[in-house]
């Protein structure tokens, strides 16, 4: 699935979304995959002192498109978020403890086979799900 954003695959993601900017979230574009029914998107940091660290999990997203800046509260326009590891609602971005180098960001978008229940993710972070197909772009920061 080709995602994309206003930087690549790989490259440092810009200061305006890390939390030494404005901190918000980038725009994203995806493929659209045929059958889903919605889409989701876990952002994660894999080199995380404490091991993976979610920064941002949106969901029941009826297009394949976000803008910047997507406000940061449980229920948008675009779908539902959930609280991240800094223990907010919302994205927040790329924010490395001082002196521990570049970390790795993926923005994993799922393709879904339904919509997800609020109250089921409130139980526990949502890492993988059943039914959907996980996709992957890589960025650095």
């Amino acid at each position: 699935m080709l995602v994309s954003s206003t930087f690549k695959n790989e490259e440092i993601i810009p200061t305006q979304y890390t939390c030494e900017g404005r901190d918000v979230s980038p725009p994203l574009k995806w493929e659209r995959i045929s059958g889903a029914i919605t889409y989701a998107i876990i952002m994660e940091d894999p080199d995380a002192p404490g091991g993976t660290f979610i920064h941002w999990v949106i969901y029941n997203l009826k297009t394949n498109e976000l803008p910047e800046g997507i406000e940061k509260k449980e229920r948008t326009q675009y779908g539902l978020q959930g609280v991240n590891d800094f223990g907010k609602t919302g994205y927040n971005g790329p924010c490395p403890p001082k002196g521990h180098g570049y970390h790795r960001y993926y923005y994993n978008v799922y393709a879904l086979n339904t919509e997800l229940s609020l109250r089921a993710l409130k139980k526990s972070h949502c890492r993988r799900s059943e039914g959907c197909y996980g996709r992957t772009c890589n960025c650095c920061g």
